[in-house]
């Protein structure tokens, strides 16, 4: 399906929220932390997890998105069984952390989805329920593979939840959370209930539901080790945590956090939503630096699963994400540019071109455009930003924010005592932007660091949007410090 740029940042930040929930409510899983905490993405927790380690929500989430982004219709039993063994090579690695539930059905499971979804209904039949929020937690892929029809979507979500939870209840309530994601990637809002219902199974029931999630504080849903306490916790603190922008995903994982015992699941519940709504974008570099999991990935490699799973399988623009090296020279971008930065020599300005020869030194590089999957030498860090070099303020929703994020970055990675390229493709509007507000967070006014950085980059011209959003951050900067 093809998706508009907004469109795209959220989609991607369906997996890459949730997988940041999950990462930053690890070390707080059952615990009850205080009203004040503002939860860091420590590690710890139930699995000893390193900082940024998710857990097994999104490991089984990476399951279902690796099928997902080949394309394949996630509802016929060939992609079912493939899903299947998915979980089952996971099993295989002895997880860390595995929900009960989950892990008794997939050790009895024998090859394929056919029996494992057997398993599944035996479980259920020696317990009498089977609704834990285990499918639940995993179930964002679904919405993405399905933004073009939202019967199918229903139909899959079942199907994938039925795989380790045979209640009726736990499949519901997985169709209805992507029915969510699907709205608000596509509309770029939350839904109302009425934007869901005609697809849902039992509307009446989830309708009241979801009004009782609305209308009750987020820590009274401490009961969220099953399906519908973990959605009701999950939009409980979405729908009360205030929305200040973007800020707003940050906050309300918070909030879900704060509300304890299951926190990853709820985190991670909540992350798919809130990613849906406000994009990968506004998932801070500093967590996307370290996320990671298995089966030994990154952040990078769940915003490509998203991209091609959206696309039904096939790249963007330059073959991305599956071209090894993008070679922009092939188009009429200008001429690139190489310079060190005006006020601060730590820092290389560049074209896309310069990742084939780095300067000495350079150990990490901050991306601002596409790059191929191996253009990055190895033992090099990549940080990339979505940022899109056009005016129209639909094309970047978040502006401020990741030029704001993006010069954080390369202000931590210098701080750490890195040498950083910072590039776009010809360092003619997005990599002087990022360098005008690096400045700035030094210290530098902006009429002396626009200049400044534009006299080394003699093509450089930010774009009117890009103007106008640095002298909003310097507005802002001077009611803060007073300046």
């Amino acid at each position: 399906m093809k998706l508009t740029a907004a469109q795209m940042d959220r989609a991607c930040g369906v997996l890459i929220g949730s997988a940041a929930g999950d990462a930053l409510g690890a070390g707080y899983e059952f615990t009850f932390p205080a009203a004040d905490l503002v939860p860091q993405m420590k590690g710890g927790g139930l699995g000893n997890f390193a900082p940024g380690q998710w857990t097994d929500d999104t490991d089984q989430a990476v399951a279902i998105a690796r099928v997902a982004a080949t394309g394949v219709d996630l509802r016929t039993p060939e992609a079912l069984d493939q899903i299947a063994a998915g979980f089952m090579e996971w099993l295989g690695t002895d997880p860390a952390d595995i929900g009960i539930q989950t892990r008794t059905v997939l050790r009895s499971a024998g090859v394929g989805a056919a029996s494992m979804t057997a398993a599944a209904y035996t479980v259920h039949a020696q317990n009498g329920r089977s609704a834990g929020n285990g499918s639940l937690m995993r179930t964002g892929p679904v919405a993405l593979a399905y933004l073009h029809d939202p019967e199918a979507l229903v139909e899959a979500a079942r199907a994938i939840s039925a795989l380790t939870h045979f209640e009726d209840v736990a499949q519901e309530a997985c169709a209805l959370w992507c029915l969510m994601i699907r709205h608000t990637v596509l509309a770029g809002d939350f839904p109302s209930f009425a934007d869901v219902e005609p697809w849902m199974p039992h509307p009446e029931r989830w309708r009241d539901l979801l009004a009782a999630a609305e209308t009750t504080e987020p820590g009274e849903f401490t009961e969220n080790g099953w399906s519908v306490g973990a959605l009701q916790a999950a939009w409980s603190a979405i729908t009360h945590t205030p929305a200040d922008g973007c800020a707003h995903l940050v906050d309300a994982l918070g909030t879900a956090i704060r509300i304890g015992h299951d926190t990853d699941t709820v985190a991670a519940i909540a992350g798919a939503l809130l990613g849906a709504r406000w994009g990968m974008s506004a998932v801070p570099a500093a967590w996307r630096r370290i996320l990671h999991g298995w089966p030994g990935i990154t952040a990078a490699e769940l915003e490509h699963y998203a991209v091609l799973t959206v696309r039904g399988g096939t790249p963007v623009r330059y073959g991305w994400p599956l071209e090894p090296h993008i070679d922009y020279r092939k188009e009429q971008h200008g001429t690139s540019a190489l310079a060190q930065h005006p006020y601060d020599d730590g820092v290389w300005l560049a074209g896309a071109d310069v990742l084939d020869d780095l300067p000495a030194g350079v150990d990490a590089v901050v991306s601002l455009c596409l790059t191929g999957t191996a253009q990055v030498p190895e033992g090099v860090e990549q940080i990339t930003f979505r940022l899109i070099d056009e005016p129209a303020a639909e094309a970047n929703p978040n502006l401020d924010f990741v030029l704001l994020d993006a010069a954080r970055t390369v202000a931590g990675l210098r701080d750490e005592g890195r040498t950083v390229v910072l590039h776009c493709v010809a360092a003619h509007s997005r990599t002087p932007a990022v360098a005008i507000t690096y400045a700035m967070l030094r210290g530098v006014p902006l009429a002396e660091a626009l200049p400044g950085v534009c006299a080394v980059l003699p093509a450089a011209h930010p774009n009117a949007a890009f103007r106008a959003a640095l002298a909003r951050i310097e507005e802002g900067s001077a009611a803060t410090t007073g300046r």
